[in-house]
């Protein structure tokens, strides 16, 4: 085998030898000259090409064993990693009371010994790693030779040092465990041993502490000195078994919650289990962690299910007759009204008394002026001129002040968020946050409070029903995007009370799948609500639930039965659908087809009335600024500032919303609301034709609101749509209708 000059060279330097003066250092590290013979042979080996096949055979010997040595120290990183982790578990099998399950096998070499050497007498097979360019040594020829144990690499707990070359005397070897060209000495293990216990030098501390800090065993070892910290005392893990029946955890005597070193833990039901080593810990920086992650495309799969039905949804959500109940959404409205009216008559006195003293003047800026300049920089790209701008918008907003710097607030971040370009992600992850119901329901409660516009567009589509279904024995409502339902278990106990019976009442609610592992979680929850309270009241009841984009759904979905009085009911929903202006084949109109096709006995419309629909970036954005001023402006009126809930209606719903028309375009702005005169328009056009209000339900409506909220609400009846609003602007309309059949 002939072997290239090139290749020779580098098969050797990479050894760290030249391959010319290989044997010269061969016998020189041992303390002798080589012989003349072999003089006579490296001469020769330069000139002849024949003989290149010594140092080939040498350089692929090597090789292969460079090669080797990846693997064996997989090997000891395994054995070491098996023992640190059996030493690991030890102490909790011992704090359990249980028995080590893994006792020390005496085939298996044990941590940090040399598992390489089989007896004693093997001790000529320890390797010891040659390297010309570290340390300094003298052989006996007095040239420089510098050497180090290689048993830092064979067993890393070995600290690694120089070794003098009197102390190595033998004959060369090639062929070891540790791979590369190593000598075989004849001193025996203990020696080893003793070498590698020696403290390292300092001209090898570099070399030492690339093995030495490189080691898993050692870090993980460090770890559990640190995790035992946290372990409780053996004072603590004292268990007294007769106390507890011989069982080594106590037992819990009845539901409820314990105290356990000032921290609660809850019990689920009797018999439930509970260390009394163990201790209720809550990570005051999960809500950190989690906000941090941002992870808007992944959901917990984590499932919590929480009551279906309480005290505090029977209160807000079934009717109640004679003197209001504590808790109650008349007491709260009535408290909210006094709150609000002590907060306006401090403020105007402390106006008054300071008329005569000197105060410190605060710059007035008129923040809707400045919005709407932002918007127009934005829409510009002029970039600078919209970042000063915000600048001084956020210095004069706050989520916790007067309606107009709440309002400002949140315009601001959606105009942040459009900048930016993440308005889309922003509103992904909001719409994935998921609320409880009993927090929406708190909301709701206060929504209920401090304005009439859920509860009279209750009223009127509930009275309807009950005037269309007055005879019938089966009803069927189809409820588009039913969210939680909460319109229904009024409806349900008014007709548990009919005169003759409750007819069998049967549910389709209808909602687009939720983000997430589980898209039907809520929809399903609904339905489960309503069974309850419709077994409660007595009355028969079916539920089906359609999670699905709304203009897939055909009219064999809905499961129509010609026995039964259909009616159709959507508030608010269809602002969701997207227009022409993004799909020439409109989801309204195909919705609206859809419903027709169905031909229900009633259909009842709600809508929010906004024309921040427009194409027009900047027209968009003002049009969206009057109308959610309104919204603000009735929160700030109706509610204290530092209510909670408050801040959940204006952050998760209406700002929201506002972020979404803001900073999203095209197929992702999907609020999109119209006009009741576009509305009519519309249905019209889509073969329906408009019913009239009912006159005693509009009246009834009307001495609601006067006699029960604000002067400044505004119910009113156009076109035969009920019209609600906030000074003199109208936000919601209801109407009702029916297909035409010519």
């Amino acid at each position: 085998m002939v072997m290239d000059q090139g290749l020779q060279k580098l098969a050797a330097m990479t050894s760290g030898f030249q391959y010319d003066d290989f044997f010269t250092n061969q016998y020189s590290l041992n303390g002798r000259s080589p012989p003349a013979a072999v003089s006579s042979t490296m001469v020769a080996a330069r000139d002849s090409s024949e003989d290149s096949e010594i140092f080939s055979d040498i350089a692929l010997t090597y090789i292969s064993r460079m090669l080797m040595e990846e693997d064996i120290d997989e090997k000891v990183n395994m054995y070491q990693q098996q023992a640190a982790l059996r030493a690991t578990e030890k102490p909790f099998y011992d704090i359990l009371g249980q028995k080590y399950p893994y006792p020390p096998s005496p085939d298996q070499p044990p941590l940090y010994s040399n598992h390489y050497l089989e007896s004693p007498d093997d001790s000529i097979n320890s390797h010891h790693y040659a390297n010309p360019q570290h340390g300094i040594g003298n052989n006996s020829n007095g040239v420089m030779d510098h050497r180090y144990t290689y048993d830092s690499v064979c067993y890393p707990h070995m600290q690694l040092r120089p070794v003098s070359v009197d102390s190595l005397s033998s004959t060369p070897s090639i062929g070891s465990s540790c791979g590369s060209l190593d000598y075989s000495t004849q001193s025996s293990a203990s020696n080893v041993a003793e070498v590698a216990e020696e403290p390292q030098v300092s001209s090898g501390s570099w070399v030492s502490n690339l093995f030495v800090d490189s080691q898993p065993a050692w870090h993980f070892r460090k770890g559990v000195e640190e995790a035992k910290k946290f372990l409780p005392r053996d004072d603590k893990l004292v268990v007294d078994l007769e106390a507890n029946g011989g069982s080594p955890y106590p037992v819990s005597k009845k539901k409820g919650s314990d105290r356990l070193n000032g921290n609660e833990i809850k019990t689920e039901e009797e018999g439930d289990h509970v260390s009394s080593g163990s201790r209720c810990r809550k990570n005051p920086n999960s809500e950190d962690l989690a906000l941090q992650e941002g992870r808007s495309n992944k959901q917990s799969a984590v499932y919590s299910e929480e009551a279906l039905r309480s005290d505090m949804f029977d209160l807000v959500l079934l009717c109640h007759k004679g003197m209001p109940r504590k808790g109650g959404v008349q007491v709260l409205r009535e408290a909210l009204q006094n709150e609000t009216s002590k907060n306006l008559q401090s403020s105007q006195s402390g106006s008054g008394k300071g008329r005569g003293k000197k105060q410190n003047k605060k710059e007035v800026v008129d923040l809707r002026t400045l919005l709407i300049h932002c918007a127009q920089a934005v829409a510009a790209d002029d970039c600078r001129t919209a970042n000063e701008l915000l600048k001084q918008i956020r210095n004069h907003s706050s989520p916790f002040g007067d309606g107009t710097q709440r309002l400002a607030q949140c315009f601001a971040d959606g105009l942040q968020a459009r900048l930016a370009g993440t308005g889309s992600q922003i509103y992904q992850s909001l719409v994935a946050k998921r609320t409880t119901a009993t927090d929406i329901l708190k909301a709701y409660q206060l929504y209920l409070a401090a304005c009439p516009f859920k509860k009279i567009t209750h009223f009127l589509s509930n009275q309807t029903i009950l005037n269309v279904s007055e005879k019938a024995s089966r009803v069927h409502i189809i409820d588009f995007g039913i969210y939680f339902g909460f319109q229904w278990p009024c409806l349900i106990q008014r007709l548990a009370a009919r005169p003759g019976g409750p007819p069998k009442l049967r549910i389709t609610g209808i909602d687009v799948p939720q983000p997430g592992f589980r898209p039907t979680e809520r929809i399903e929850e609904t339905g489960r609500r309503l069974a309850d309270y419709a077994h409660g009241f007595g009355v028969p009841f079916d539920y089906n639930s359609i999670s699905s984009k709304w203009e897939t759904i055909t009219v064999e979905d809905l499961k129509l039965d010609k026995d039964e009085v259909l009616i159709i009911n959507c508030l608010y929903r269809f602002r969701n659908l997207v227009d022409e202006t993004v799909v020439v084949d409109s989801p309204r109109n195909k919705v609206l087809n859809t419903i027709r096709k169905a031909n229900p006995d009633v259909f009842i419309h709600g809508i929010v009335n906004g024309s921040y629909s427009a194409p027009f970036f900047v027209t968009r954005f003002r049009e969206a600024l009057f109308h959610f001023s309104a919204l603000f402006d009735m929160l700030d009126t109706n509610v204290p500032r530092e209510d909670a809930q408050r801040l959940l209606i204006e952050r998760d719903l209406f700002g929201r919303e506002a972020l979404n028309v803001i900073s999203c375009e095209g197929s992702e702005r999907v609020e999109r609301p119209e006009t009741y005169k576009q509305w009519q328009v519309r249905n019209l056009r889509a073969g329906f034709e408009q019913l009239p209000l009912d006159p005693d339900i509009m009246e009834r409506a009307k001495d609601r609101v006067k006699s029960n909220y604000h002067k400044d609400f505004v119910i009113d009846e156009d076109c035969r749509w009920l019209l609600q609003g906030w000074k003199g602007r109208i936000i919601y309309a209801v109407s009702t209708w029916r297909p035409k059949w010519s």
